[in-house]
């Protein structure tokens, strides 16, 4: 599980079955998070932004 001193888990009890997870420590989440690109997006006062000028962000907003 990778456990280490000050690691932090959670505890689910199913019937009879205990199930423990170590949860995501700050570093974990960063980690993730540089995997994504970052892209500034100018939106207008009527919410509108250029597709063209935010590719990532268009794509994000049309497929998910």
């Amino acid at each position: 599980m990778g456990l280490e001193k000050g690691s932090e888990v959670s505890f689910e009890l199913k019937g009879n079955e205990i199930t423990i997870k170590k949860l995501p420590t700050a570093l974990d989440w960063a980690d993730l998070v540089k995997q994504y690109p970052v892209e500034d997006v100018d939106i207008d006062e009527n919410g509108r932004y250029d597709p063209k000028k935010s590719p990532d962000f268009h794509d994000w907003m049309v497929n998910g």
